[in-house]
């Protein structure tokens, strides 16, 4: 810059505008903008026990699907939570209940962890022999063995007549995990035949809906005493 040369001057800010009563037009204030919070971290589901995925698993009656819960749990243990609930077990994981039938009594009655590995060892098995994956047999053999009639008894006066009833879905998948779990308890008293190893030939053969299944067997007898009393 030469010594002839004077510094500017800035320029002088523009002047408010002028409305026509003579006030001058506030500026409109900024919008508010606040950060957004990310999003959640997901964490993927393992699969069950480690080892078995959950997806691909189909469910072929249609009548038992709403009440089969078979959505992905980072382990099969509820603690409790659903045991005051009204049909708090149509929101208990299937192998939850599974294992929750084998507690019924004998030596695994009230020993949840104990039940959970004797299911864990049978899927293992299942696994070993079929390359299929356990949850899938389970379920066919949950199809296989759930009754869809039973037998009541009707009071007319004095005299009770039995009649045939068709049992509700909730009624079917609660007899069948009890006739398959109480199928494994019986065969396991037999010399050298373990309880996991029970369970996991009760499932597969209750699975291809064999007779000498003991759950099959019991659905097959209610159904046959339910046809005779229509």
């Amino acid at each position: 810059m030469s010594p002839e040369e004077t510094p500017r001057a800035p320029p002088p800010p523009p002047a408010p505008a002028v409305s026509a009563g003579g006030a001058a037009e506030a500026s409109a204030p900024l919008p508010r903008t606040t950060p957004s919070a990310p999003p959640p971290p997901t964490f993927p589901f393992p699969p069950l026990f480690g080892q078995f995925p959950f997806e691909g698993v189909e469910v072929h009656d249609p009548g038992l699907k709403p009440y089969l819960y078979l959505d992905p749990v980072y382990a099969p243990h509820s603690e409790g939570r659903l045991a005051q609930k009204p049909f708090g077990q149509a929101h208990m994981h299937l192998v939850e209940r599974l294992a929750n039938n084998l507690m019924r009594k004998g030596r695994f009655t009230g020993k949840k962890s104990k039940a959970l590995r004797v299911v864990r060892e049978a899927f293992e098995q299942i696994h070993k022999e079929q390359k299929s994956n356990p949850l899938q047999v389970l379920v066919n053999a949950v199809e296989n063995a759930s009754p869809r009639e039973e037998v009541t008894r009707l009071q007319f006066g004095g005299i009770s007549v039995p009649r045939a009833v068709d049992a509700s879905p909730s009624r079917r998948l609660s007899v069948a995990l009890r006739n398959l779990a109480q199928g494994a308890i019986q065969a396991s008293k037999g010399p050298g035949v373990s309880i996991s190893g029970a369970l996991a030939r009760e499932l597969t053969l209750a699975a291809q809906g064999d007779p000498s299944s003991y759950a099959v067997a019991r659905k097959d007898e209610v159904e046959r005493v339910a046809q005779s009393a229509r």
